[in-house]
C-alpha cells in the first residue's frame, strides 16, 4: 500500500508546523508568564481541532481506511503521551521550576521532541520495511511493555527522579536558577542552570517513552506520512495539555491500566496481522473505549479528591 504522502502535503505539512512554532515563541509567547487554564484550554482546543480537520483531509485525499488509521495513530498517541505529564510535574517540582519559566522548557523541549521523532520513524521504517520480522518483535515488545505497565507498583515520579539523578551525574549545575537562562559563565566555567536540566531530563524522558509510542502507532498504520504526522500532532499539543491536566494529572488513576491494555492490544494486532487484519474502524473503537473506560472509572473514583498545583513536588518533599 503506497503512502499518501506526496512531497507536496510534505513540504506543506513541515511549513505548517514551522510557522506554529514560530507564531507560539516568538509572537504570542514572547516574554515568560503563567499560563492559565483558560489559555491552556484554547490551546488544547485549538490543537485538537487542527487534528481532527487534518484528519478529514486525509479522509479526503486517503480514504476512509487511511483517515481512520490517522485518527487510531493520533489517539494512541496522543493518550500515551499523557503519561509524560506525572513525570514533568516530578521534574519541575523537584527543581523548582516556577509557573511562569515552564512554558519555555517545553516549548525547546518539544521542538528537540519533534527532531528526535522525526529521526526514529524514519529508522523505523527503513528497518520495517527492510526486515518483515520485525514486525513481530515489535509486537511481542508492545505486549511486553503492556504487561509491565499494568503490573508496575513502584511510585510513577520513579523514572523522573532517575532521569535528573543522572544528568546531574554530566552537568554541572548552579545552586539555583538564573534568570530564564538555560547556561552561565561563573568561576570561569560554564554551568547549567535548573532550566537546562529539566530540559535535557525531558528528553530523556521523551525518548524513552518514544521507545513504546512509536512502535505502537507502527502498528496502527504503515503509511509513514500517517506514522509521522499523527505523532507531531500529538506532541504540538503536549505542552498546552500539561498545563490544562497537570493539576488533575493524580486523578488518573486508571490511566496506566488503560494504556497499558492499549499497548497489548496493538501489540497483539501487530503479532497476528499475517492472519488476521483487523480493520481500522475496529481499532479506532477498541482504543477509544479502553481510554473512556479508564478516564470514567478514573473519575467516579478521585472526583472528588483535592487537586495538586503543578509545578509543585509536596510529596517528595515533605515540610520539616
Amino acid at each position: 500500500m503506497t503512502s499518501i504522502g506526496t512531497p507536496i502535503l510534505w513540504v506543506g505539512f513541515l511549513a505548517f508546523v514551522l510557522g506554529m512554532l514560530a507564531l507560539d515563541l516568538g509572537i504570542l509567547n514572547r516574554r515568560d508568564h503563567v499560563v492559565g487554564t483558560r489559555e491552556a484550554l484554547g490551546w488544547s482546543a485549538m490543537w485538537i481541532a487542527l487534528a481532527l480537520l487534518f484528519g478529514a483531509g486525509v479522509f479526503v485525499l486517503g480514504g476512509r481506511a487511511r483517515g481512520q488509521e490517522f485518527l487510531t495513530a493520533w489517539v494512541v498517541e496522543k493518550s500515551l503521551s499523557v503519561d509524560n505529564l506525572f513525570v514533568f510535574v516530578v521534574l519541575f517540582g523537584t527543581l523548582g521550576i516556577p509557573r511562569q519559566l515552564q512554558h519555555r522548557v517545553l516549548f525547546w523541549g518539544i521542538l528537540s521532541a519533534l527532531i528526535l521523532r522525526a529521526v526514529m520513524i524514519v529508522g523505523g521504517i527503513s528497518l520495517l520495511e527492510r526486515f518483515q520480522w520485525l514486525t513481530y518483535v515489535l509486537g511481542a515488545f508492545l505486549v511486553y511493555t503492556g504487561w509491565k505497565l499494568w503490573a508496575q507498583e513502584e511510585d510513577p515520579g520513579a523514572g523522573g527522579r532517575r532521569i535528573l539523578d543522572r544528568v546531574r551525574r554530566v552537568l554541572p549545575t548552579t545552586d539555583g536558577l538564573r534568570g530564564n537562562a538555560f547556561l552561565v559563565r561563573e568561576d570561569g566555567r560554564i554551568r547549567a542552570t535548573p532550566l537546562l536540566l529539566a530540559l535535557v531530563a525531558i528528553e530523556f524522558a521523551d525518548v524513552a517513552f518514544a521507545v513504546d509510542s512509536i512502535p505502537a502507532v507502527f502498528a496502527v498504520s504503515s503509511d509513514p506520512f500517517i506514522v509521522f504526522t499523527s505523532n507531531i500532532f500529538a506532541i504540538l499539543g503536549l505542552r498546552a495539555l500539561y498545563f490544562l491536566l497537570a493539576e488533575m494529572v493524580g486523578r488518573f488513576v486508571y490511566l496506566r491500566p488503560g494504556l497499558s491494555a492499549v499497548l497489548i492490544y496493538v501489540g497483539v494486532k501487530m503479532v497476528v496481522v499475517r492472519w488476521v487484519k483487523v480493520p481500522a474502524a475496529v481499532s479506532l473503537l477498541v482504543v477509544l473505549g479502553i481510554l473512556s473506560l479508564a478516564v470514567l472509572a478514573s473519575w467516579l473514583t478521585t472526583g472528588r479528591t483535592p487537586r495538586v498545583e503543578p509545578g509543585r513536588d509536596d510529596d517528595l518533599n515533605p515540610p520539616p
